[in-house]
C-alpha cells in the first residue's frame, strides 16, 4: 500500500517532469524559427534591393544567405515534429500505466472481498434460509388447518346444502306474482289545467263517529 502510495506518484511527477521539459523546448524551438523566417524575409529584401543597384554579387550572396536561413528553419521544423511525437508517446504511455494501475487496484480489492466472503458460508446461510422459509410454511399450513368441531364438518355435504338453498330461493322468486306495471300518467294539453276531484262531503253519522273517536282519544 505504501508503494503505491509513495511510488506511483514520483512516476507521475517525472512523467510530468519530463512533459513540462518537453514543452519548453518546443516553445523555444518555435521562437527560432520566427526569429529564422524574419531574417530569410529580410535577406530577400536586401537581394531586391542590390538588384535595383545593379549590384549583382551583393544580391547573390543574400539569396545565399537566405537558403542557409531556409535549411536551419527546415530543420528545426523537423526537430518540433520529433518533440510531438515523444510527447505523445509519452502521454500514451502514461496513460496505460494509469489504467494498469487502475485494473491492478480494482483486481486487488476484488479478491480482498473474495477473501472477505467465503463460499462455504454463502452455502450455510442459504441453507439456513431454505430451512428458515419451510418451516415457515409449514407453521402457515398447521394454522390454516380447522381443529375441533369444525374438522369433523364434509365440504361435499356444505355445498349440496348450499345448493339447495340456492334452488329454494330461486324457486320462490318465480312463484311471486308479477307486479302491476305503475299507471301511465295522464297527458293534459298545454294551457288546460286537470280538474280537481270533488271533495267527498261528509254525512252526520261520520261526523258523530269522528266525535266519538276523539272523546275516547282524550
Amino acid at each position: 500500500m505504501f508503494t503505491r502510495m509513495f511510488g506511483k506518484p514520483k512516476q507521475d511527477t517525472s512523467a510530468l517532469t519530463t512533459l513540462d521539459k518537453l514543452n519548453e523546448t518546443l516553445e523555444m524551438l518555435e521562437k527560432k524559427e520566427k526569429v529564422l523566417l524574419k531574417k530569410a524575409s529580410a535577406e530577400v529584401e536586401k537581394a531586391k534591393e542590390f538588384t535595383k543597384l545593379k549590384n549583382k554579387r551583393a544580391a547573390i550572396q543574400c539569396l545565399k544567405r537566405k537558403r542557409l536561413y531556409e535549411q536551419q528553419i527546415e530543420q528545426l521544423g523537423n526537430f518540433q515534429l520529433r518533440i510531438h511525437d515523444q510527447m505523445i508517446l509519452l502521454e500514451g504511455a502514461k496513460a496505460t500505466t494509469e489504467t494498469v494501475d487502475a485494473l491492478r487496484s480494482g483486481a486487488a480489492a476484488m479478491k480482498a472481498m473474495q477473501k472477505a466472503t467465503n463460499i462455504d458460508d454463502v452455502d450455510k446461510t442459504m441453507d439456513e434460509i431454505n430451512e428458515q422459509t419451510e418451516n415457515m410454511k409449514m407453521i402457515q399450513e398447521a394454522l390454516a388447518t380447522p381443529i375441533g368441531s369444525a374438522a369433523d364438518f364434509d365440504e361435499d355435504e356444505l355445498e349440496a346444502e348450499l345448493e339447495e338453498l340456492e334452488g329454494a330461493e330461486l324457486e320462490e322468486q318465480l312463484l311471486q306474482p308479477a307486479t302491476t306495471a305503475p299507471a301511465a300518467p295522464v297527458q293534459v294539453p298545454a294551457g288546460r289545467v286537470p280538474a280537481r276531484p270533488a271533495s267527498h262531503k261528509r254525512t252526520p253519522e261520520e261526523d258523530e263517529l269522528a266525535a266519538l273517536q276523539a272523546e275516547m282519544a282524550l
